[in-house]
């Protein structure tokens, strides 16, 4: 085996392990499991978000509206439970609003042939504009006192918080779809060279609107869990 190749290929994560250690050491309260807990829940709104912009950036893109999609798909997930939805079927919307501005970067950057710094430099310029003109720059709180709502982003399961879990089952299931099907094969090869893909009979508009619309998915879900968190949306 080539260690310099394993090395380089382990490099993050050989920092990461580097980089507790090193914190441990000067803070022996750092590895208290209530914190690494806290840690999990912290880490889990951005990784949902990175494992999505993984797919974009596998296709040669990039996102810069995801900041914007979680605060917009958060703060209209807040006032229709704030006005009488169901807290859990908010979730579920969240989601799905999340998806669909992700699928509006895609369809600018396929259809609109806008580069994607550019097109979702607008994008996030727009979306963050109508969140505030939606709110009228106030946090919408106090959304719900449902169990189901609050145990999303503040509950355990098996000793675990819950946006932990929400994020392992997502990473599993995405890391499937990019190892294990015919998508994931394709959106490496979109990203490795276009020409070629095109020649092959590889639909590339599709893979790059399915990458920018589960980047806007995994958005809506990780703003569901950081409102239910702070039971409110800001």
């Amino acid at each position: 085996m080539d260690i310099k190749a394993m090395l380089k290929k382990s490099g993050s994560v050989i920092g990461l392990v580097a980089l507790f250690v090193v914190i441990s050491c000067l803070n022996s309260s750092f590895i208290d499991p209530s914190n690494l807990k806290n840690l999990l829940r912290q880490v889990s709104i951005n990784a949902l978000i990175s494992f999505g912009m993984t797919f974009v950036i596998l296709t040669g893109g990039i996102d810069l509206s995801v900041g914007s999609i979680l605060a917009l798909s958060s703060a209209l997930m807040g006032s229709f439970i704030k006005g009488g939805m169901d807290p859990v079927f908010g979730i579920v919307l969240a989601c799905l609003i999340g998806a669909v501005l992700g699928s509006v970067n895609g369809l600018v950057i396929t259809y609109g042939k806008v580069a994607p710094f550019i097109a979702t430099l607008a994008t996030m310029t727009i979306f963050r504009g109508l969140t505030l003109v939606y709110t009228n720059g106030n946090p919408i709180s106090n959304l719900s006192d449902s169990d189901a709502f609050l145990e999303f982003g503040q509950g355990y399961v098996a000793g675990l918080p819950v946006p932990a879990i929400m994020m392992l089952i997502m990473f599993f299931i995405l890391w499937f779809v990019l190892h294990k099907t015919p998508l994931g094969r394709k959106t490496y090869a979109v990203g490795g060279n276009e020409k070629v893909s095109f020649i092959a009979g590889i639909k590339i508009n599709r893979i790059k609107i399915f990458a920018y619309t589960i980047t806007g998915f995994l958005c809506g879900m990780a703003g569901a869990i950081l409102t239910s968190r702070l039971n409110s949306a800001q």
